[in-house]
């Protein structure tokens, strides 16, 4: 009796088996999705002129104000136009004195050739008219020459603007004596439309290069990129921009090649040399393998991922992630379509222990980022 109640007691304090821990799991599909590039740019003018005498003299008026916007062809300086005035009108007395003396020279060549004709002067005298008019008419030809050169130099006293765009500070103020073309009065930047740089690294180069080759990435038809711009405040740029120039070369100074993109800039909300993230869209990546961010721990030799195998045992598999996608990273390396991986629960498994899988749902409040490939080139 004692030995049989001893049993029972020892049979009723024995610990249930625990049962495996549920966690949802997620299986790896390929599938193809838009894929954003991702770079720091700058924007810079479209244009951007120095305004420079051609002509030396005192500046007598300034017609803007700095840091606003000039229509082209509106007036900027004046150089005192005395001095020029002065050498137009002398001009124009040297023209008509030369005119005068290819009318005379005229004359007498009609007069000796009639002459000559008829026997009554020798050749001689025949030749120096003839001379006498041809170079009356080269001195008049030199002296139309001069007036138009004075005519030049007259109009370049007045400085207009030969873009339009914003003017900036100016260099010498009215009452300064301008020498020449070697000063710089002030300079012009055409913002609208306004250039954004992007500088593609020579590695991010070449990695777009190999996953286009083995059909990994398809481009936008046509290389017609769409470029997006985000800016220092998080909001986007209103417009959408196109890449209208790809440098040939790779700078040996900074190891990269320049893409430039071209954007409307209404209110002038960019400014030259401003930063802004600029996102390159349009392309396509074919067969993606995505798992969710939480899904991807980081271990002492890098990422990895618990799998569920045979008999729903666990398995740990480093894996190499290139990319975010959304609220999921892209894997480059380490699965395979049909692997099922843990996303909630982790903290409950351990590599050879059995689990109860259930399928991940996505939960409406997933924290949604900017598609991008932070290693990525275009």
């Amino acid at each position: 009796m004692l030995v049989a109640s001893t049993a029972a007691c020892a049979k009723k304090s024995a610990a249930p088996e625990m049962q495996p821990p549920e966690v949802s799991v997620v299986t790896v599909t390929p599938q193809d999705i838009p894929w954003t590039y991702v770079f720091v740019a700058q924007a810079q003018p479209s244009q951007t002129v120095e305004v420079r005498s051609l002509v030396s003299g005192t500046l007598v008026a300034r017609y803007f104000t700095e840091g606003t916007d000039v229509a082209k062809g509106a007036p900027l300086y004046l150089i005192d136009p005395a001095p020029y005035e002065a050498a137009y009108r002398s001009a124009q007395a040297d023209l008509q004195a030369a005119l005068a003396r290819v009318d005379q020279t005229r004359r007498d060549l009609g007069r000796t050739k009639a002459l000559f004709e008829g026997g009554a002067v020798a050749q001689r005298q025949y030749d120096d008219a003839q001379t006498a008019y041809e170079q009356a008419t080269a001195q008049n030809s030199a002296a139309k020459a001069a007036v138009d050169k004075a005519r030049v130099d007259l109009d370049r006293t007045r400085i207009v603007a030969e873009i339009p765009g914003r003017v900036g500070r100016t260099e010498l103020q009215v009452g300064a004596q301008v020498p020449g073309p070697a000063t710089l009065l002030t300079t012009i930047d055409e913002l609208d439309p306004i250039f954004v740089n992007i500088p593609v690294s020579d590695n991010e180069r070449l990695a777009y290069q190999d996953d286009v080759d083995k059909q990994r990435l398809i481009p936008p038809a046509g290389g017609r990129w769409k470029v997006q711009l985000v800016l220092a405040d998080s909001s986007t740029f209103p417009v959408e921009g196109t890449i209208n120039f790809q440098d040939l070369r790779v700078d040996q100074a900074t190891g990269t090649m320049q893409l430039r993109a071209q954007f409307k800039n209404p209110g002038r909300r960019l400014l030259p040399n401003q930063f802004v993230r600029a996102n390159l869209r349009g392309a396509t990546r074919r067969h993606a393998l995505l798992v969710p961010q939480r899904a991807v721990q980081q271990g002492l030799q890098g990422p990895y991922v618990y799998l569920v195998g045979q008999g729903d045992t666990v398995s740990a598999h480093d894996i190499v992630a290139s990319a975010w996608d959304g609220h999921n990273w892209l894997i480059q390396s380490g699965l395979k379509p049909g692997d099922r991986v843990i996303v909630d629960g982790v903290q409950k498994v351990a590599a050879g222990r059995r689990v109860r899988p259930t399928t991940y749902r996505e939960s409406a409040d997933s924290v949604a980022s900017p598609r991008e490939a932070p290693g990525g080139g275009a």
